[in-house]
């Protein structure tokens, strides 16, 4: 059955295990309805901004870009397995400006976002990912709590 609802479904991770839930939802969202999935995830390069650049920044840098490249993975295969075409981005800047701004470059009809992997102390002084993201997009935004 496809819908002319939903044609192109983002999903945003942060790699951890808060958002295997909205993976897991967004990706069925788009089996049922025929969409596509575009995966992302943000590297949060914002955390970096008052360390000095050298090698252990740039250790770092790439460490976290794997982390990445394998949380999208882990949807990638997902999609395979369902039959649901995934491509996949790894993103460079603030999360949810970044989700926001790539749905709206790539015409998303909906954002599958869970309650990412901040909590506490974190999540009071940065603020939610998933709050700002509904505060700011024009798009849809399904949050999956974890």
């Amino acid at each position: 059955m496809e819908s002319e609802l939903y044609n192109k479904i983002l999903i945003a991770t942060d790699g951890s295990d808060n958002t295997e839930k909205a993976i897991r939802y967004g990706m069925e969202l788009a089996r049922i309805t025929g969409a596509d999935v575009y995966a992302v995830y943000v590297l949060d390069s914002g955390a970096f901004a008052s360390l000095p650049v050298d090698a252990a920044w740039e250790n770092m840098y790439e460490l976290l870009r794997t982390e990445g490249k394998e949380a999208l993975k882990t949807i990638e295969d997902i999609g395979k397995g369902s039959g649901v075409p995934v491509e996949c981005s790894v993103l460079d800047g603030h999360p949810a400006h970044e989700i926001v701004c790539y749905s709206q470059e790539n015409d998303i009809d909906l954002i599958v976002i869970g309650t990412l992997g901040k909590t506490g102390l974190d999540r009071i002084l940065l603020g939610s990912v998933a709050t700002t993201i509904i505060h700011t997009s024009t798009i849809p935004v399904m949050v999956i709590h974890a």
